[in-house]
């Protein structure tokens, strides 16, 4: 009992404590007990609470579902919604008594949001992944506005790139030649002139997506002690999305190119550098895409063909010679991935299972190719 308090203990020093045992320290604060603790305050004391969703009509994990049958919630587009699906086209197809060919894995990784260093890109060069005997993935895609469904067939590159310029210090009220700022002007310029260029390429061009054009966006800016100390160095940092169709070792000299022109000693370093540039092929005579669309022809579906213009676990996948797929079978629903107010309705989500039902069982009846014997 709280009013007794724990051995003779004043009752408000015992609820000090247990508030203070809740561990909400970062990197991994508990917030849930938190929460836990204060409804129960609320309740004790017979207080309302309010808690604000920001941005959200409502609770980002409450999967709150309107008249309409639009659920939001967090992970509704990507990608909780493809996992159920798969589990519930797996579930029809065992019960349904079907056989097929090949063996269907269900695979989940962790990490695809902060770079898949510790999931994909770890788990293909793992021998049990190796034991897996992969003919053909499928994964993730983007949820298309209109009547179509759009499909992955490759990615872009991502590039994370710093640029460090160096420069001559001093005191804030003189002009002092070669400063570091001199030169990140420079090196933005440069990026940015380039960024406009590919806006106008994207933006005058209707056969090109957002996947065929280089993306440049400018994400970090770091320098300076004090208002009145010239600066030694100061560093800017890009993040680029680079399609397969750009030549990267070009790409690289030209980068190379902007940072000499902009002043001696500038120099660049890559968080992240993608290299690799497969592609999986959608010509008719390939057997896994003219199953694939075929199945999607067999259900009236419309399919648009593009470059993923961000990045999925898909690459790994591709990088070790499995063609791999990125597809999510969400048409009438607006791109909303990463956004607030992410939501699917419940009527395309239960198409898409009969999709990937269909869509399973004709990719595990494709026969052996030359190369699988």
């Amino acid at each position: 009992d709280l009013n007794k308090g724990q051995c003779g203990e004043d009752p408000s020093v015992s609820l000090f404590r247990e508030y203070l045992r809740l561990k909400t320290v970062h990197p991994d604060p508990d917030y849930d007990a938190a929460l836990r603790f204060l409804d129960r305050m609320a309740e004790e004391l017979g207080l309302p609470i309010k808690k604000i969703e920001e941005h959200w009509k409502y609770d980002a994990f409450s999967a709150f579902k309107d008249a309409e049958g639009n659920i939001y919630a967090r992970g509704s587009q990507d990608m909780k919604c493809v996992t159920i699906q798969y589990i519930q086209a797996i579930r029809r197809l065992k019960a349904e008594g079907r056989k097929l060919m090949r063996t269907v894995h269900l695979m989940f990784v962790p990490d695809e949001e902060v770079g898949g260093h510790k999931g994909m890109e770890t788990f293909v060069k793992h021998p049990e992944f190796q034991k897996l005997n992969i003919g053909f993935a499928l994964d993730e895609g983007l949820a298309n506005p209109g009547e179509a469904f759009t499909v992955f067939y490759g990615e872009r590159n991502p590039w994370w790139i710093t640029v460090h310029c160096p420069g001559s210090p001093g005191h804030g009220s003189r002009f002092v030649e070669n400063t570091a700022a001199e030169k990140l002007r420079h090196v933005m310029n440069s990026f940015l002139d380039f960024r406009e260029k590919e806006k106008h390429r994207l933006n005058t061009s209707e056969c090109f997506t957002l996947g065929d054009v280089t993306t440049v966006n400018m994400t970090m800016v770091k320098g300076g002690v004090a208002y009145n100390v010239i600066p030694a160095e100061m560093d800017v940092s890009f993040d680029l999305r680079i399609p397969p169709t750009v030549n990267l070792q070009e790409f690289e000299r030209q980068i190379k190119q902007w940072c000499k022109e902009a002043g001696e000693d500038v120099t660049y370093e890559f968080a992240q550098k993608h290299m690799n540039q497969n592609v999986t092929s959608t010509e008719e005579n390939d057997p896994w895409w003219s199953t694939f669309s075929g199945a999607c022809k067999s259900m009236n579906l419309t399919l648009e063909k593009e470059i993923f213009p961000a990045a999925t676990d898909s690459r790994f996948i591709r990088a070790v010679g499995i063609p791999a797929i990125g597809f999510s079978p969400m048409n009438r629903t607006p791109i909303l991935l990463h956004d607030h107010n992410e939501f699917l309705n419940e009527q395309v989500f239960l198409k898409g299972i009969s999709v990937f039902e269909r869509l399973i069982s004709a990719l595990a009846s494709v026969p052996a190719c030359p190369a699988e014997a």
